[in-house]
């Protein structure tokens, strides 16, 4: 926890500056984070739009809204989106609406999972797959993406309903985020993986309808937002 103030008021912070209660959010919090995000010019009003959109949608569910949803109920791509918050939907928009990456995660309970078809993988393991144990947390996310395998990824697809399995598309988004994590130990944003991999939004939700960070970045088996470095 870290404080971060703004015109003589403190809001309470973890270390990425989410704010550690939604419910201590005002307009001034997010005016003042958006400097701290390099958005020196200000909140405009097509931003506050998606703000507010995102904390209108956290008071009726109380789940922060996934990303096509916002994009889809706003009209934004993921080139306007990213002209609106360069650091990112979660890392940009979401920060500033007060919410946290935690709320609107699946926590994890220990399922059984099927073994389904899969590509060869290049990393070789003499354990059987109904053997292997993941080291998750709270929120069924790898302790440590060392520990990866495409076992793993196969089982958190289907646990997140997709059951027609992992196609080549799918794991081009995988690999790329795996590749890109282990060259910089930063999960690359959205509009990142989406140019890179030549996909919209719209697209990548069809592949991960439960979203970028609460499905492909989980099932590509990189750390939760709130243990990245």
């Amino acid at each position: 926890m870290k404080p971060f103030l703004f015109k003589e008021k403190t809001y309470a912070v973890d270390h990425q500056n989410f704010l550690l209660d939604h419910e201590t959010w005002d307009e001034d919090f997010a005016v003042g984070m958006a400097h701290e995000l390099g958005m020196n010019d200000g909140l405009t009003e097509r931003r506050w739009e998606v703000i507010h959109f995102i904390r209108n949608v956290f008071s009726k569910t109380g789940v922060c809204p996934l990303v096509h949803e916002t994009s889809q109920a706003l009209d934004l791509n993921a080139k306007s989106l990213q002209e609106l918050f360069p650091t990112g939907y979660l890392r940009g928009a979401c920060l500033l609406a007060g919410i946290s990456y935690k709320y609107g995660w699946v926590y994890y309970f220990g399922e059984p999972y099927p073994v389904s078809k899969k590509p060869k993988s290049s990393k070789k393991s003499n354990i059987k797959p109904e053997d292997r144990v993941y080291r998750v947390d709270l929120f069924g996310s790898l302790v440590d993406p060392s520990e990866w395998d495409e076992d793993f990824a196969v089982r958190r697809a289907y646990e997140m309903n997709m059951k027609n399995g992992l196609n080549d598309k799918h794991w081009q988004i995988i690999h790329f985020l795996r590749d890109r994590y282990a060259h910089s130990k930063k999960i690359p944003t959205i509009y990142e993986c989406c140019e890179a991999n030549r996909i919209d939004i719209k697209d990548l939700a069809e592949l991960f309808p439960t979203g970028y960070h609460r499905g492909a970045v989980k099932i590509a088996g990189l750390p939760t937002l709130g243990k990245e470095f």
